[in-house]
C-alpha cells in the first residue's frame, strides 16, 4: 500500500529509518502502518488512473 504522512506530521519509516516522505511511499501492510492509518498519521494514498 502506499501511504502519505498526514499534514503537519513526521512518520518515521522503522525499515528504513528515515522519515516518510511528502510524496508517500509504498510500504508493507503491517500492524505497524495500520496504526499509524488508525491514527491519523498517514492516510492512503489514492490509486494511480493507470492503475500503478
Amino acid at each position: 500500500m502506499k501511504v502519505i504522512p498526514s499534514e503537519g506530521r513526521a512518520v518515521r519509516d522503522p525499515e528504513l529509518r528515515d522519515l516518510l516522505p511528502a510524496e508517500g511511499r509504498d510500504v508493507p501492510r503491517t500492524d505497524y502502518w495500520l496504526r499509524r492509518l488508525r491514527d491519523g498519521d498517514v492516510v492512503e494514498a489514492p490509486e494511480a488512473a493507470d492503475g500503478k
